[in-house]
């Protein structure tokens, strides 16, 4: 039994949605946010960082997106989130993790938490700067999904797909969302018809880009 501590929508997701595929059984625990329980003492002991998500496995606790979804595609070979080692595709699927974890992710944290950069709003010229730097992280991975996809990895669905979509969910506010590149966009309707979708958005309660 896993246990996911998780807020709705936010960085847990991927970890939400790649237990759903695996079809494991799995425990639910909401952090409340509103009351700041993330720095609260009882969580702090589980992710010091006072984060979600916090992934307990065998007792031990887990975190960092990126990572609970290649720990848990690993675990759980025959759902295939993860080509087989020595599979052709198997850089291609690290190169991806680390790419959204590396390029996009460091560029949502400023856009979203501008007390990072010690202000309460970015000025316009570093807002400017963080804008062109997610818009050209999804042209350039539009791109790729033009010449190879529909899927990150190719023809076929992986575990890749659940971290691109979170990303593209919370582009869904922002000056242009990933849905107004065409690959993109048929990337997300193909990953938000998938049951695995539609159970998270019933368990997390979540109504924003449902489809």
């Amino acid at each position: 039994m896993y246990t996911l501590y998780y807020s709705p929508g936010t960085a847990s997701l991927v970890a939400h949605l790649a237990l759903l595929e695996l079809g494991v059984p799995y425990r639910l625990e909401k952090v409340d946010f509103d009351k700041d329980a993330q720095h609260g003492a009882e969580y702090l002991r589980l992710n010091p960082r006072g984060q979600v998500p916090t992934l307990v496995i065998d007792g031990k606790p887990y975190f960092e997106s990126a990572a609970l979804l290649m720990i848990l595609a690993e675990r759980h070979p025959e759902a295939r989130l993860a080509p087989a080692p020595g599979s052709p595709l198997r850089a291609g699927w690290y190169q991806w993790i680390a790419f959204f974890t590396n390029s996009l992710g460091p560029a949502y944290r400023l856009w979203f938490y501008p007390p990072d950069l010690g202000a309460e709003e970015h000025p316009p010229a570093v807002r400017e700067a963080l804008r062109k730097s997610i818009e050209g992280s999804w042209a350039f991975v539009d791109a790729h999904l033009q010449s190879n996809g529909p899927y990150m990895l190719g023809k076929d669905f992986s575990g890749v797909d659940l971290l691109a979509i979170m990303y593209m969910r919370w582009s869904r506010n922002m000056p242009r969302s990933a849905l107004e590149w065409p690959s993109l966009r048929r990337l997300a309707d193909l990953v938000r018809a998938r049951p695995s979708w539609r159970r998270m958005y019933e368990l997390e309660g979540l109504t924003e880009w449902a489809a």
